[in-house]
């Protein structure tokens, strides 16, 4: 009896639905917060306290020169097998302008999960990208 082959994408996918789904409600609950001068700071903080990490990096420079400023973002949202992380592109004032939502497993490199950016980008400008 030949054993059916497991689908290696499916718990990475399981796992980037159900965090998808978490950030619009936070991403919900702080703009419902922000519109009645509701406890913003509490839901503000909760987006915050969700995430393991956030991280920026620049491109190429010349040995020497300007330091630059980030060009990139990831938010790390879980790790291990499955990891999850919002990853994208900053703007020259250090603002999101871009956002995927990127799985990995193990054995599996990280690859894109289908999600509104939207929604994806409203949650990743919640948080400070400067120095």
């Amino acid at each position: 009896m030949a054993m059916v082959e497991q689908d290696k994408y499916q718990h990475a996918r399981e796992n980037a639905k159900a965090w998808f789904e978490s950030i619009q409600e936070m991403v919900e609950a702080n703009n419902k917060a922000n519109e009645e001068c509701g406890n913003a700071d509490g839901a503000l903080q909760e987006i915050h306290n969700s995430v393991l990490s956030v991280e920026v990096r620049g491109g190429w420079r010349v040995l020497g020169g300007d330091d630059g400023q980030a060009e990139e973002y990831n938010i790390l949202l879980s790790t291990g097998g499955p990891a999850l992380r919002i990853f994208g592109q900053l703007n020259s004032w250090g603002e999101p302008e871009s956002a995927e939502l990127q799985m990995q497993d193990w054995g599996v490199p990280w690859t894109r999960y289908a999600a509104a950016e939207a929604m994806l980008l409203e949650f990743a400008r919640c948080f400070y990208f400067g120095e």
